[in-house]
């Protein structure tokens, strides 16, 4: 029975990471960034002094990907902010949780990595295409005399007054050299973050080639397609803010809504049915264990008492130990003799 529970408890899990890998689109650019901060963990410098950039060279199949990294504290964090590479960080942003020392790796992942981002954020389906590299900004925490040996991500989020801000032009790198020299604020340029759940947000430029976010993660210039010039200029409507809303006036984005709904409602029902079976077998389990407990009561009571069967009945009976009575007479004669 105890493996059989087991079995069933671990169908369960299978199935709910199944799920969870089903409807979040962004599995690969997730692992992507484990490994980069497990191999910026393991080649950072010990010795290197807090504030002090350090850049990461990554191994040749990750070819195109440039790092840097610096650890700060989370106090000077908070109060000053920071810079690093393409991001600056205002001044009075929260930091949740808030260890000793904060770990910030900036990551630009050139025209060849950003694709994952494209594909897995489906920005074509929605009419959209990279015209910069994927920055990306994660924090972890820091012991004070090295990194972590076991790091966890760090929330850097700021405000609107004190935002993050992300500037392209201060790396040449980080644009496309297509003919996007005239980008100014308000064109057909937008600001991608791609957020952990798999969703697209666009915004305005708060400058060219400058966007705002509010915090750490990935970010990038897009571009919309002819196909989706043409919608919003004979719609003339603005901005799109996010991706459902992209997806909305897609057939493709309604087609995947609708598998996703589909596959929802066929694993919470295979999900409901094996926990009920979970709950049966857990309840027959402990009805079992209650039976043996009142068997072995009733043999304890049993042999104690010694029970017997009266003709159809069970009946305790107690051991002939009892002293024997002794009759009056007898103990009369017995004074009397030994006077």
């Amino acid at each position: 029975m105890d493996s059989f529970c087991f079995c069933i408890f671990n169908i369960l899990i299978i199935i709910i990471l199944l799920l969870s890998f089903h409807q979040s689109e962004s599995q690969s650019t997730h692992l992507l960034d484990l490994m980069i901060r497990d191999y910026t963990f393991r080649n950072f410098k010990l010795n290197l002094n807090t504030g002090i950039t350090q850049k990461i060279i990554l191994p040749s199949n990750f070819s195109g990907i440039d790092i840097d990294t610096v650890k700060l504290r989370c106090g000077s964090l908070r109060r000053y902010g920071a810079k690093l590479g393409e991001f600056n960080i205002g001044s009075g942003v929260t930091v949740e949780p808030c260890p000793e020392r904060v770990m910030l790796i900036r990551q630009n992942l050139g025209s060849n990595w950003s694709s994952i981002y494209s594909t897995g954020y489906n920005l074509t389906g929605e009419n959209y295409q990279l015209v910069s590299p994927v920055l990306g900004l994660l924090a972890y925490n820091a012991n004070p005399d090295g990194v972590a040996t076991n790091p966890y991500e760090v929330n850097v989020v700021g405000t609107d007054q004190n935002p993050i801000l992300i500037d392209f032009l201060s790396n040449k790198s980080s644009i496309d050299p297509s003919p996007k020299e005239t980008m100014k604020k308000n064109s057909s340029v937008l600001c991608a973050c791609f957020t952990r759940n798999g969703n697209t947000t666009f915004s305005q430029q708060v400058s060219p080639y400058v966007c705002k976010g509010i915090r750490q993660g990935h970010y990038a210039l897009v571009m919309k397609t002819e196909a989706q010039k043409d919608d919003h200029d004979s719609e003339g409507g603005g901005v799109v803010t996010s991706s459902t809303e992209v997806n909305g006036t897609n057939g493709g984005g309604k087609l995947s809504r609708w598998k996703v709904a589909v596959g929802s409602v066929i694993g919470s029902g295979i999900g409901a049915i094996l926990l009920g079976m979970l709950v049966v077998a857990m309840l027959v389990k402990v009805k079992k264990k209650a039976v043996r407990e009142e068997m072995e009561r009733r043999a304890y009571e049993e042999e104690a008492l010694q029970v017997s069967m009266v003709g159809h009945v069970r009946a305790p009976t107690a051991s002939g130990t009892r002293t024997l009575p002794r009759m009056a007479d007898d103990r009369y004669k017995h004074t009397h003799l030994n006077k």
